[in-house]
This record gives structure tokens, sequence and C-alpha cells, in this order.
């Protein structure tokens, strides 16, 4: 029998899954306070020197996962190519000194040259740090102490076949760790008790092409609907999962490609891409279905032009900007899909953009840090070199950002260390 949560629980969920921007919040899983990658925080310089930053810290292997950071504390996980131990570090916010680092053995195995044995960000809350891994063999997510790094449970999903290897992160919803598990192999989502481990329900799912997306949760009639579990992947387009129990609300297999960039939610729409040989090929502004309403999904629109493909896009209110990986960004009204303008700003992304109060952050490739002022109107604010190759979308929290390159993280901020 499946468990039910208590309208408590759920009323929790809806508060902390509104897709305003908080200002100083933690910065909890990938992109940041359910998937928005938007923050209305102070204190983020435009451009900087070495000399600016708070600190610069070597990690003990390399990645493409984001930090994530909960109070005083940063969380990043790294691996080594040449065995695939994986390793999760915790640094101090303030210094960047580790405070404790878990290693944990794995295998090598066949992926992407763009990929690396630690691509999946992990999730955290009050209490504990979620960590996946995945190979042909074994698809890993720990639950670790977040104090001092003990393992407090595991679970291992069986095997997870993907020509490219691995990379969607987990998420949190009211007392679960929800886990996708879109694969070339026998697919699902499956959801665990964030206390336990236990499984609290699998939703099995159709196999077309490994999936690379992560998650976000839509909440409908602002605060005051049921949440949705939103997921993307080629065999079944974008759809919504009731969160408490994985049954399937609404399906709309639109998405002919597969699935890496994250779906995103703005203007009340869900936006969703996918695409294949390094470019967009699709993009879709969905209005979700209702089932309490019982009103169907339909797709809003189709988005034109030039696509992401791996890069997640981020919004300010009605304003939906476009990073596509080949460095061509796009403004839209939300609402219509209108183009308000399309600028090449160079380079080569898999990063996803931040915005930063009226400011978008995109690290390139390359290793460059390019700031668009976030409104109606092109405007180039600055570039940062950051000495080193990234692939990792930022993190905010209290006036700071914390960068990940591929072997160091660095804090960058006007907030001063105590």
């Amino acid at each position: 029998m499946i468990a039910q949560f208590a309208p408590g629980a759920w009323l929790l969920l809806a508060l902390s899954a509104s897709v305003q921007p908080a200002l100083g919040q933690d910065w909890t899983r990938f992109r940041g306070p359910n998937g928005s990658g938007e923050t209305e925080t102070a204190g983020i310089p435009i451009t900087w020197t070495d000399q600016d930053y708070r600190w610069r810290t070597e990690l003990p292997g390399s990645g493409h996962s984001s930090p994530v950071v909960w109070g005083d504390r940063v969380y990043v996980t790294a691996g080594l190519d040449e065995d695939a131990t994986r390793i999760v570090c915790c640094l101090r916010t303030t210094d960047g000194g580790i405070v404790w680092k878990k290693t944990f053995p794995s295998k090598t195995h066949k992926k992407n040259n763009a990929n690396n044995y630690a691509a999946s960000t992990p999730a955290v809350d009050a209490h504990r740090l979620y960590v996946t891994w995945a190979t042909p063999e074994e698809y890993k997510l720990l639950a670790l102490d977040r104090s001092d790094g003990r393992e407090l449970w595991r679970c291992d999903f069986g095997p997870f076949l993907a020509e490219h290897g691995f990379g969607a992160s987990p998420i949190l919803a009211a007392d679960l760790v929800i886990v996708p598990n879109d694969q070339n192999g026998s697919s699902s989502v499956i959801a665990v008790e964030q206390a336990t481990g236990k499984t609290r329900w699998t939703a099995s799912r159709r196999t077309e092409k490994a999936a690379y997306s992560t998650p976000v949760l839509y909440q409908p009639d602002g605060k005051g609907g049921t949440p949705q579990l939103i997921l993307t992947s080629w065999a079944h387009g974008i759809n919504s999962l009731d969160p408490a129990t994985g049954k399937l609300n609404w399906e709309l297999p639109v998405l002919k490609f597969r699935c890496v960039g994250s779906p995103m939610v703005a203007a009340g729409l869900i936006f969703a891409a996918c695409g294949e040989g390094g470019g967009g090929r699709q993009m879709f502004a969905v209005r979700p279905g209702d089932p309490e309403k019982k009103t169907e999904a339909k797709v809003e629109y189709p988005v034109e032009g030039k696509l992401p493909y791996v890069v997640t896009p981020v919004a300010r209110g009605n304003l939906l900007f476009l990073w596509a990986d080949s460095g061509i960004v796009a403004c839209l009204e939300a609402p219509t899909g209108k183009t308000l303008w399309r600028e090449r700003v160079g380079g080569n992304f898999f990063c996803s953009p931040v915005r930063v109060a009226d400011r978008l952050y995109c690290v390139s490739r390359e290793g460059e840090v390019v700031v668009l002022a976030a409104a109606d109107q092109y405007k180039l604010l600055g570039k940062t070199k950051l000495g080193e190759s990234s692939q990792a979308t930022p993190a905010v929290a209290d006036g700071v950002m914390y960068l990940r390159t591929r072997s160091h993280v660095m804090a960058i901020g006007e907030k001063k260390p105590l």
C-alpha cells in the first residue's frame, strides 16, 4: 500500500516549491531552489580578478557536478579518471577549507569524452546529503550525514545502461528523494524516504535513449494546487507525475530526440527541449494539465530559432532567456514566444545560466564567465576568465557565488569571511 502525505506536508512542499526566488536562500539542488536558477541576492560582482576571490580550493579529483550549499557548508563531488573513484567533499563557506572528505570505490566504464565520473549534482537538506552515481552494473543513491559525512543508508537501483554515461541529479520533495532513471535499459522513476532510504514508490517508464535531465516541481495556481513532478525523456516527452504516489497525471510525447537540459517553469508554463549532435532540435512551451480541475496539458507553442541542448534556460518574470550551447543567447516573451533579441556572446556552453537579480551569469566550457543584463534589451556587462575549463552551473547563497571548474571550487562575493 502506498503511503500518503498529510496535508500539512504538502502545504510545506508547496511553499518550498514556489518559483519565486528568495534572498539568501540555501542552494539545495542542481540550479538551486526548485531548479529555477534564480536568486534575488546582492553582492556578486560583474567582473573580478584572481585577487578578488574569497577563497579558491583545489579538489582531490575532477568533475562537472555543481556545488550545493546549506548554511555554512558547500558540498561538491569529484572523481578519479584512472579508477572511477567517487569523492564527496564538504567545504566551509568562510575559507574553503575541507571539513570532511569521503571516497567510494567504483569501476571505470565507457562514457562520452565530455562526461565525467562526477557529473550528477547532489541534493542537500538540514540533515543529509544525497549523492548518486551510476555504472553499467549499478545505480547508487547514498545518504550521508551532512555534518561529518557518515554513510546513513544506500540504495542500488540495478544496472544503468547508456552510451554516454550518467548525469541526471536527484531532487527532494516533502520527505522523499526522487531519482530519475530514464536509460537505455529498464527505465523508471524512484522515490525513497529521506530518513531511511526505503522505497515509497516506483513508476515504470518506457525506454528510448537515456535522458540526462533533472526533474522540477510545478505548482499549479500559485500555492494552492497539488504539486506536480515534471520529467522529460524521448520516450515520454514532457510528463507529469504525482510526487506523492508516482501516478501519471499527463504526458505529451512530443520530444523526438535525447533530453539533456532540464525542464523549467516560467510564466505558468513548462519549457523543455531535446536535441542531438551537439545542438537543440526541439523546444516547447507547455500549458500543464490539472487533474483536480480535469484540464488536459497542451503545447502552447513551439519555440523557434537557435535552441539549447545541454543548457537549461532561466527566466526573469515573463522574460525567458535561452542560452544555446554554441553561445547564441535569446530573450523571449515567455507567455507568447515572441523573440525580443538574439545575440552571439561567443564560447561553447554546457553550464546553465543563473539569474542573480538583474544579471545573467553563465560559464563557458573554456572557463569564461559571461555576464549579461537580464532585460528585454541585449547588454553584455562583462567577462571573466576562471583559468580552467568548466561545465558546472554556479551556486549562489547568502551573497556569495560558488563556481566550480574542472578541479577547483572558488567563492566570489562582497560578503567578507568571518
